[in-house]
């Protein structure tokens, strides 16, 4: 009996473990959190200062995790590449859903504290060369 119970106490732990995440997640009246733009680029094969090609929005899924690794969020870039969300302090890794194969852009690893919004550029490799 005290194994059934010790069993249960740790499934019951490690749902409530696999379910913190979210709560890292504050609505959007949040005093903090992670905003920023998704760029994709290059989009010329060759740029000059006559032709710079400057990278332009780009709208992107991304997931963002905890320094645990645990899933807290997935959201959508708006058209403009625009993106808000409200978070509590903590270390964050943002993880851009890649094209197929492109565009693809590194996990970026962003720390949130407290009243303030932390700024970021995700920058999507079109592999345009």
């Amino acid at each position: 009996m005290h194994g059934t119970t010790r069993i249960g106490s740790l499934v019951l732990l490690l749902a409530l473990l696999g379910g913190c995440g979210a709560s890292e997640l504050l609505g959007p009246d949040a005093l903090q959190g992670i905003e920023g733009i998704a760029l994709r680029g290059p989009l010329c094969p060759v740029q000059s200062l006559e032709n710079p090609c400057p990278d332009e929005p780009h709208q992107a899924r991304v997931l963002i995790r905890t320094s645990g690794g645990q899933r807290v969020t997935e959201f959508s870039t708006g058209e403009d590449g625009r993106f808000k969300v409200g978070l509590k302090p903590g270390s964050y890794t943002l993880v851009p859903e890649p094209g197929d194969p492109f565009p693809i852009a590194q996990d970026l690893d962003v720390e949130v504290v407290a009243g303030v919004y932390t700024e970021v550029t995700l920058l999507f490799d079109t592999g345009i060369r």
